[in-house]
């Protein structure tokens, strides 16, 4: 890090793999990598180093990742991977060992946070101020974002386990580890694949999985329509990239609803439900967005940050 510029870093921390990169936003990236997810210090070793090969000094790096997490900045394990289905990862103190290498401020934020917190500055949930991310993919989270800030409470919301009602006829297990049948177990990609045997993207467009999908996912949209009043819902992860299953969704809603709410008023029913304005770099863009926010404020935030005592 020798020429004297200043840049931010980003890290999307996945369960397969972790996507770094440096830059100042959407259009200005100066590299990128991505780094499979094995022990964590094989992979986190390696997420030093590319750090440290950038020519230009970090002001700070921001982190969304998979979990959960503890986001507290006033716990003793602020930073930490917890009950993780990823067993090599639990208690691993992710941040303190990021921070400790690089020696700049280091904002954490769930994965689907930092991806909301990117639509909302640059994506799908511009000119709004209450939104709901949910991502579909190896497993379903949700991120609430009022005024510009992420929902937290005792910790970041898990949405991707919330009950959904069982489709008429379905009996399929479901896959999640804890709860089974909740709605990651039942519409995320693992859940397609144990239920169908081929992954989501072998899947035609007229296989039965599709509506069936639309089922449970239009049940979880109405459900947190319901709990938080959403004005738009971004339906983002490697699922929804069968962009044919977005009007299934607002059908399949509009009928659940029940003519209940209309949540659709003064927009036409495609803008209630839409895909990521930023697509798969979502994730990616929210972690430089949270560096953006950590090295704005050098005493005090409302972000999850460490910095020097």
């Amino acid at each position: 890090m020798s020429d004297g510029t200043t840049t931010y870093g980003a890290i999307e921390a996945g369960g397969t793999k972790f996507v770094c990169a440096v830059g100042e936003g959407p259009e200005d990236l100066h590299a990128t990598t991505r780094i499979p997810t094995t022990t964590p210090y094989e992979t986190l070793r390696r997420v030093v180093a590319f750090f440290r090969t950038q020519t230009a000094s970090l002001a700070a790096l921001g982190v969304g990742t998979f979990g959960p997490v503890d986001l507290d900045p006033d716990s003793s394990t602020f930073g930490h991977l917890l009950h993780t289905p990823k067993d090599r990862w639990r208690h691993v103190d992710l941040v303190g060992r990021l921070h400790r290498a690089l020696g700049v401020p280091v904002a954490l934020e769930t994965d689907v946070n930092a991806a909301a917190l990117a639509e909302d500055r640059w994506g799908a949930a511009q000119g709004v101020d209450a939104f709901l991310y949910l991502t579909v993919g190896t497993g379903i989270g949700g991120g609430f974002v009022a005024d510009g800030r992420c929902l937290h409470g005792r910790m970041h919301p898990e949405m991707g386990h919330v009950s959904v009602p069982r489709a008429d006829g379905d009996d399929f297990e479901g896959v999640c580890r804890y709860h089974g049948a909740c709605l990651e177990g039942l519409a995320s990609g693992p859940a397609l694949e144990a239920r169908w045997g081929a992954t989501p993207e072998d899947l035609p467009a007229d296989h039965p999985a599709w509506p069936l999908q639309a089922h449970y996912l239009a049940h979880a949209c109405a459900t947190f329509t319901y709990a938080l009043s959403p004005e738009r819902i971004i339906l983002g992860g490697g699922v929804m990239q069968r962009g044919s299953l977005f009007p299934l969704i607002r059908e399949r809603l509009h009928t659940v609803l029940g003519g209940y709410l209309d949540v659709t008023r003064g927009l036409r029913r495609e803008g209630y439900v839409v895909p990521p304005g930023l697509g798969t770099r979502a994730g990616i863009l929210g972690a430089l967005a949270l560096a953006h926010e950590a090295a704005r404020h050098p005493s005090g935030t409302a972000l999850p940050v460490l910095r020097e005592a």
